[in-house]
């Protein structure tokens, strides 16, 4: 179900001009901690896993 246009994507309450698309800095901060926390995720393909495992070596590290 899509928010109505003007309406607030967190709660639905209408949008107010100085915190547009929210209601109030109550629910944009609410979105920003969303995204922050890894609650909003956008798919995409996996991961190489080779890719990631060298991703976990510093530069100290010798590779497996």
């Amino acid at each position: 179900m899509s928010p109505k246009a003007g309406a607030c994507p967190v709660c639905g309450q209408p949008a107010q001009p100085e915190t547009r698309p929210f209601c109030g800095k109550g629910c944009r901060d609410r979105d920003l901690l969303q995204w922050l926390g890894e609650g909003y995720r956008v798919p995409g393909m996996p991961s190489d896993e080779a890719l990631q495992k060298n991703d976990n070596y510093g530069l100290d590290s010798e590779p497996d």
